[in-house]
């Protein structure tokens, strides 16, 4: 075992969504500690990528677009990893779609008349993606004895929603509800990470959940001022603060945890 117990370096990983908030987060922290890290992102955000880049050593940075609803498509990126580095060490299933405070109405309207379409969309993403994912990097993993596999999860996963925290838009004529897509993706994770968890024990291959709360990024004094009332540490997540989390999980430091949610959200779920 190595004698640094948190050590990534030279581990081969891709994380999906790896433009977004929290995936920029990971691929930063895991590349300044040596990891080789693939971003797939469906979007290729130009000022985003420049930023990525500026904190990276970009000989062990590998930009693919991705999408992770198609097999095909994720096939693809992961042939450049393997033909650039090799089979990889950890996947971080992060990818995921939601529908935030200033969504269309109808997004986020009562569950009788949530759209169709938009319950397709976020479980073709959250769901199959994580799925379709699993198959084609995981299975590599298991061909080569070794590998970790981090799904991000959410507190609506866990426990639903708190509506009361929306309340406050009625002032403004109308009703939010977080809709029910997202609650119901990220949920199905965990139940997801047990499977593979045991599928794949014999390769080898970790599989473990880590469910998050919410995270600060300027949204509303009247939304911050519901969700901070909800959390025991009275405060949403910095955007920093779960990468220590996604370095344990990769690493040899969480050697015997596979099938497991690690819980990070302040407090919430303790109450």
């Amino acid at each position: 075992m190595s004698e640094n117990l948190f050590s990534v370096k030279d581990k081969v990983v891709v994380v999906t969504g790896g433009l977004g908030q929290l995936g920029r987060q990971f691929v930063v922290s895991l590349n300044k500690r040596g990891a080789k890290v693939a971003v797939f992102d469906a979007v290729a955000r130009g000022e985003d990528m420049k930023r990525v880049e500026s904190q990276c050593d970009q000989e062990n940075l590998l930009f693919a677009a991705v999408d992770v609803t198609r097999k095909d498509s994720i096939l693809e990126g992961l042939s450049k990893v393997v033909e650039k580095w090799g089979p990889p060490h950890g996947l971080i299933n992060n990818a995921a779609l939601d529908s935030p405070p200033n969504s269309p109405a109808e997004e986020n309207g009562p569950f009788e008349t949530y759209p169709e379409d938009s319950w397709d969309k976020v479980m073709r993403v959250n769901v199959k993606g994580v799925f379709l994912c699993c198959q084609a990097a995981g299975g590599l993993m298991a061909e080569a004895g070794r590998g970790s596999i981090v799904n991000i999860c959410s507190i609506y996963g866990l426990v639903s929603p708190d509506q009361r925290i929306y309340k406050y838009r009625e002032s403004g004529g109308g009703r939010f509800f977080k809709p029910v897509a997202y609650s119901v993706s990220k949920s199905s994770l965990l139940n997801m990470t047990r499977y593979l968890a045991t599928y794949w024990a014999e390769s080898n291959v970790r599989v473990n959940t880590v469910t998050f709360g919410g995270v600060f990024n300027n949204q509303d004094e009247k939304f911050l001022e519901g969700y901070r009332a909800r959390v025991p540490l009275g405060r949403m997540a910095n955007e920093d603060e779960y990468n220590g989390a996604i370095i344990f999980l990769l690493s040899e430091a969480s050697s015997y945890m596979t099938g497991s949610n690690l819980v990070i959200d302040g407090g919430w779920t303790a109450w």
